[in-house]
């Protein structure tokens, strides 16, 4: 009978497992970089970004490796095959929202609603296997909003709808938005526990994350009319950062509900009010003052962005099969 061989056993590796392939994604509307720099930092491999507005492509330009496209992303003929060229397995965006803005106009016809249509379109035209799109609350409102979730449906996303308090999700501001999450194939809320169950059990206040750093206790946001306080307290999240500031006007004289004395507080600048925002201090703003305002303001705030990221990395690395991109 031949005699059997016995083969040593091979010394046990020690090499670490290598880590999951970083899912590709790009950034529509993206603005100055918030939604971009959260999803970086929950783990997601950022392509490209998308904007149309220059001062925002610059300052983009300045804080990203990754390549700025300048394109009108209502030209879906353009935009579409520019998109796919990336095969990103996540879209993540914030269509211009101050058509349903409670801060804006509220008027549809203004044109700017009908973005959030084409944001639709292009994610059912490039069929990623996630999505992520930001807006107002007041989204649910709008005459728009049926229509998006229609395209979603059709494309054969299960959707996730939540209005979340960025106060709770490591922003120390009071900023309501809704967010959209999309998969493919999945039931609908399939995120929502997932996002439940990381939300802080208090607000975050501005000394809860910058401390004493501010070199004030109080600041001033000019209120929508003077029956409004205007004076807050750094104990307090703030209120929500807005695309104008302006400073002190001589015709406020003072609220019964401000927390201190006129006297006591400052307007924040631009870049204070881009640390509410949660962007790190290293990050380069440009452009006039205006600019800088407009573009801090219209942010998806770093953390709220990193927050739903991570809810959504989580539930990718918990049920995902490894068949990123099958569908295409």
């Amino acid at each position: 009978m031949k005699k059997q061989t016995v083969e040593p056993k091979k010394a046990a590796s020690k090499r670490k497992p290598s880590k999951a392939k970083k899912l590709a994604c790009v950034d529509l509307f993206c603005g100055c970089g918030g939604m971009s720099l959260g999803f970086m930092k929950a783990g997601f491999d950022v392509k490209a970004g998308f904007e149309l507005w220059d001062p925002a492509i610059s300052v983009y330009k300045a804080n990203f490796k990754h390549p700025i496209i300048k394109q009108d992303l209502s030209d879906l003929d353009e935009a579409i095959p520019k998109i796919a060229k990336y095969k990103p397995d996540l879209i993540v965006g914030g269509p211009p929202c101050q058509d349903f803005s409670t801060a804006g106009h509220q008027d549809e016809s203004r044109g700017r609603a009908i973005l959030s249509i084409y944001y639709s379109q292009i994610v059912s035209a490039v069929r990623p296997k996630y999505f992520v799109m930001e807006n107002v609350a007041n989204i649910r409102k709008s005459q728009a909003f049926p229509e998006v979730l229609a395209n979603f449906k059709k494309s054969g996303y299960g959707i996730t709808q939540r209005v979340l308090d960025a106060a709770f999700c490591g922003v120390p501001q009071t900023r309501k938005r809704m967010f959209v999450i999309g998969a493919l194939g999945a039931k609908d809320d399939f995120l929502g526990e997932e996002l439940d169950r990381a939300l802080a059990k208090k607000p975050m206040s501005i000394y809860d994350y910058l401390g004493n750093s501010l070199g004030t206790e109080y600041y001033f946001r000019v209120p929508t009319n003077y029956t409004r306080r205007a004076v807050f307290s750094i104990y307090e999240p703030s209120m929500t950062i807005r695309a104008v500031d302006r400073p002190i006007p001589s015709g406020y004289k003072g609220n019964a509900n401000d927390s201190a004395p006129l006297s006591a507080a400052r307007c924040l600048t631009p870049k204070e009010r881009s640390y509410i925002q949660t962007f790190p201090k290293s990050f380069k703003f440009s452009g006039c003052k205006t600019d800088q305002n407009q573009m801090i303001g219209n942010a998806v705030p770093v953390n709220l962005a990193k927050f739903v990221g991570a809810a959504l990395s989580r539930y990718i690395h918990a049920n995902d099969k490894g068949e990123v991109n099958a569908s295409r």
